[in-house]
């Protein structure tokens, strides 16, 4: 496999984390862009890119650790939590959860993130630890689940209430989540795009948000049909099956930014 083709390769996996610790697509991806650029310009780093996926990320974490990038409000789409996003990340360095991202949205093993992040396997585990800390002291909120299977449900149920947050309700199908938002706005949605009555969750998803700006975490065994960059893609996205640390970490992310339109 060619170098051009192992990056692609990996790329979208790239761009998902880039998304997550940023809050934001455009300012993701611009980070990623930088990379490549980088990558362009110096040929020793260019060929330890051959490394696979932990160089990539390395020497994105470079980019991403050395350098400030704010995107302009027409690039970013114009999306009002870029802002607040920034805002936070002046004030909290995300080192902890750049570890907890690597380690379960990525599925890096701990030595491999202390790589990436040129630190101590230990100082990786206790950034970890002081991450899943943080995340249970968020503000507790109203949560939706748009789940077609029962076990998944009741699974992703136990975790939000384990979190501090409430159910507001759980629907299988896109008319199903229509019913529980007429009732009550949810603070926080986690969805599948694949329901049980052949409706999508990306409509379904759609539907709250044309309602309601509200942070929305895809939960699918079906990445691949939501990272095809023919449009604007979700920041927040855990691939089935899933551990429930990576689903932690991305519910303190959303809450964190408050991602409100993550399909834009």
């Amino acid at each position: 496999m060619s170098l051009g083709d192992q990056i692609a390769k990996n790329l979208p996996y790239l761009r998902r984390y880039a998304r997550a610790l940023t809050g934001s697509q455009a300012t993701g991806d611009a980070f990623v862009r930088a990379t490549l650029e980088a990558a362009l310009a110096d040929q020793d780093l260019k060929q330890s890119l051959e490394g696979g996926r932990v160089p990539l990320y390395r020497a994105f974490n470079k980019v991403w650790s050395s350098a400030y990038m704010e995107v302009p409000e027409k690039e970013a789409g114009g999306e009002l939590h870029e802002n607040a996003a920034s805002d936070r990340l002046k004030s909290i360095t995300p080192l902890n959860r750049q570890a907890l991202l690597l380690t379960t949205l990525e599925d890096f093993s701990v030595e491999q993130a202390a790589e990436i992040m040129d630190l101590e396997e230990n100082d990786v585990e206790s950034l970890v630890q002081e991450a899943v800390a943080e995340i249970d002291r968020e503000t507790s909120t109203n949560v939706l689940i748009i789940e077609d299977e029962p076990l998944i449900s009741m699974q992703l149920e136990d975790l939000v209430k384990s979190l501090g947050h409430e159910i507001c309700g759980t629907a299988a199908t896109r008319t199903q989540a229509q019913e529980v938002v007429a009732e009550k706005t949810p603070g926080l949605v986690l969805a599948d795009i694949q329901l049980a009555d052949g409706s999508s969750g990306l409509d379904a998803v759609d539907d709250i948000l044309a309602i309601s700006t509200v942070p929305v975490i895809f939960i699918t065994a079906y990445p691949e049909r939501l990272l095809t960059g023919d449009r604007p893609e979700p920041t927040y996205l855990v691939t089935k099956p899933f551990q429930e640390q990576t689903v932690r970490a991305a519910i303190s992310q959303a809450l964190f930014f408050g991602s409100s339109r993550p399909l834009a």
